[in-house]
């Protein structure tokens, strides 16, 4: 096998199979992340329109008030509230709360960061995450 054939490059970084649902929240805290700061410029633009006058705020606020608008309300529901679900968990962990003690690496190495405790963490904050959305949801199209 050549050297090359080895190497998977963002593919590989990106696979969540190898390294499990720590992975998987590492990639949704920065696609959240990124998402939650475009929202916010936008908020900010469209919130600066009220400088021009009533008229021009109702036709900004129009824009929210369609299927598509409303969808990404409640994406950004969605992602406001994982990643402020993992964000604690993170720093938590940071902390050195939740992670073990420390122990010597015996094999076969489980590093003790990764455990159970946060693994239910992360899977309560997509769960979390997926009830806001649904609440999110049902107030804004139902009647």
């Amino acid at each position: 096998m050549k050297r090359s054939e080895n190497k998977e490059g963002i593919k590989g970084m990106a696979n969540p199979g190898r390294y499990g649902i720590e992975r998987v929240a590492y990639w949704l805290m920065r696609i959240t992340g990124l998402g939650l700061l475009a929202y916010f410029i936008g908020h900010i633009y469209e919130t600066s329109s009220i400088l021009n006058g009533r008229e021009a705020w109702d036709e900004m606020l129009k824009m929210t008030q369609t299927t598509e608008g409303h969808i990404l309300l409640t994406l950004v529901i969605g992602m406001c509230v994982f990643h402020t679900a993992n964000g604690i968990r993170v720093m938590l962990g940071h902390g050195g709360i939740g992670v073990g003690k420390p122990a010597r690496p015996d094999y076969p190495y489980i590093p003790a960061s990764q455990n159970m405790k946060h693994k239910l963490c992360i899977y309560a904050s997509i769960g979390l995450a997926a009830l806001a959305m649904m609440y999110g949801l049902s107030v804004l199209f139902g009647e």
